[in-house]
């Protein structure tokens, strides 16, 4: 299983960029590599989109409250349902999408079954809001390989 990472606030150029190159390295994963991700705007819609022109099957992770799917933030609505869309398995995670911490550890759940984690980051340190640099040590920390992937002109910021 193959599970994406990285920064929440990456503008339009620079998920652009991001994209081709999940692509690229997608396609050089061993056939039959699924893709994993949690729903979401921004990076997750990203990703799910590379995975599945790479011939990936995507396995979307959707918060649950009980046996039922939480109700996401506005922001991550209209990416979600294209995420799912595009699954060909959803599996629901006890999680509060609202709760930053409770989103991290999410994350660390996902980041946990996969082999290899995709962290789209720039090397930047934990802030306190941004949680990549943490799940980036705590998958080297269970020995799951890690590729960064930051291209070339890839900044941080909505711009």
């Amino acid at each position: 299983m193959i599970a994406v990472v990285g920064h929440r606030d990456l503008g339009n150029r620079t998920l652009e960029l991001v994209e081709a190159e999940l692509r690229g390295r997608l396609d050089r994963f061993a056939e039959g590599a699924a893709a994993l991700v949690r729903a979401g705007a921004g990076l997750p819609l990203v990703f799910g989109r590379a995975a599945r022109e790479a011939g990936r099957k995507l396995t979307v992770l959707l918060p649950a409250q009980g046996p039922v799917p939480a109700v996401l933030p506005e922001r991550d609505r209209s990416a979600a349902g294209e995420l799912l869309v595009l699954a060909e398995h959803v599996r629901l995670l006890p999680f509060d999408p609202a709760d930053r911490d409770a989103c991290v550890g999410a994350d660390e759940r996902l980041v946990a079954t996969c082999r290899t984690v995709l962290a789209v980051w720039d090397g930047s340190p934990s802030d306190g809001r941004d949680a990549t640099a943490h799940l980036v040590a705590f998958a080297r920390a269970r020995g799951i390989r890690v590729e960064v992937v930051w291209p070339d002109g890839s900044v941080r910021g909505r711009a």
